[in-house]
Formats: structure tokens, sequence, C-alpha cells
């Protein structure tokens, strides 16, 4: 199980460290809004923007290593593939405080069984799911990515009804929206501090750290005052 990794030393005195990055990005102008929230929102800095009218920039951020974790990926997503990104150890920094969390939930499995096309079907308008059909689930694995900032519990193991009745939509194929392929880093970046990482030798997977769903909501109040407290 790999939990959300915190890249943080402690002196002797107590003070907490961490390792500090110099990220270069280069891109076209049009994405310089897009980029710098992204970095703001992983404690990067704005050191340095050079524009040399050329239709693209390069900007010098200061950014803690743990900043780092998924940020290539985005990047890419957000530029449309047109960044350029280089990162060097920097130094170290006193601890620069919590990422900004994850605004939106998770698609969370309520039971144990095999995913199903009909079920993925009916939940994918929910949100981005991670798994295709013919998966085998259990209660508490994280399946998808909910659009709204609440976890939703989902049976993804539902099967179509049999019925003698036939309709014009019968015959209709059932569309399923490819999933999301979950890397290790994007997985990690991804979970919450309720969540966990589970690697095996022949998969990614992400759960809930409190499998059963009863016992899960009194476990996120307590993440949450836990965090609320250290902060």
């Amino acid at each position: 199980m790999v939990g959300k990794p915190e890249i943080v030393v402690r002196t002797e005195n107590g003070r907490r460290l961490e390792p500090l990055e110099s990220l270069i990005i280069d891109c076209p102008e049009t994405f310089i809004g897009i980029v710098m929230e992204s970095l703001g929102t992983r404690r990067g800095e704005l050191k340095k923007m050079v524009n040399h009218n050329s239709g693209r920039v390069r900007m010098e951020f200061s950014i803690p290593s743990r900043g780092l974790i998924g940020l290539r990926g985005q990047l890419m997503t957000d530029t449309r593939g047109t960044a350029l990104i280089h990162s060097i150890l920097e130094g170290w920094t006193e601890y620069s405080g919590d990422m900004a969390m994850r605004l939106t939930g998770a698609l969370v499995c309520d039971r144990t069984g095999t995913s199903v096309a009909y079920a993925i079907w009916g939940i994918q308008e929910r949100g981005e799911m991670f798994v295709g059909p013919g998966i085998e689930v259990y209660e508490g694995m994280i399946v998808g990515e909910n659009a709204r900032e609440d976890d939703m519990n989902v049976n993804i193991t539902k099967e179509k009804k049999q019925t003698n009745m036939r309709s014009s939509s019968a015959d209709e194929a059932i569309r399923i929206i490819p999933p999301r392929d979950m890397t290790l880093e994007k997985a990690i970046e991804f979970i919450a501090d309720d969540e966990y990482v589970e690697v095996t030798p022949k998969s990614i997977r992400l759960r809930k750290k409190v499998l059963d769903a009863k016992k899960r909501p009194k476990r996120w109040q307590e993440i949450r005052a836990s965090a609320e407290t250290a902060s």
C-alpha cells in the first residue's frame, strides 16, 4: 500500500525541511495563465519569466520536490503537449505547508464482483472511470473520479435485467468511454489522505483506507479534523 508521499525531513530542533527544485518551463505564451495556476496549487513560486516575442515564454519556478509528483503529465495535458519541462535540485527550504486538496470526490465500488459494461455505461456520466469491463473489484476500491466533490458509492457489477420485451433502444450498442490509464505517478498524485494506492505485479489499484462504507464517513471526519489541527 502506498499513501500520499511527504518528502520532508526534520532537523534536530524539530524544524521541517523539504527538497526544493528549480523548475524551468518553456511553453507557448497562450498557456501562461494555466501554467501559473497549476504551479500555484503546488506551492510553486515564479522567480523569472522571459518572453523573446517569439510566441513562447520561459518561466523559472522554485517548487518543493513533492509538488512535482504528477506535474509533468498535467502540464502536458494543459499545454496540449507543447511544454518543455526541466527540473534540478536547488537546495532545501522550510516546509511550505500542505498542497491544495483534490476538489473532486471518488467513485467507490460498494461490493465485490466483476465490473460490467452495462454498469459502467450507467456510471460514466457521473465522472471519469479508472476501470473497464471484466475487472475484479471489491468494496472500497476506487473505480473512478466523481465530477462532484463528494465520494459516491456505486455498483459497477450490476447486470442488465433480461426481459422478453424488445424496444427500439434495446439493440443500441452500449458505448463505453475508455478508462483513464492510471500510472503509479498519476495514482499517487490523485489520492487524498483517506486513500491508498495498491500496487501488485499485475495492476495498480486505488482504494479507500477504510473499505467498509458504513465506517468510512467517520474515518473521513477524523482525517479532516487531524489535518485542520496540524495546519
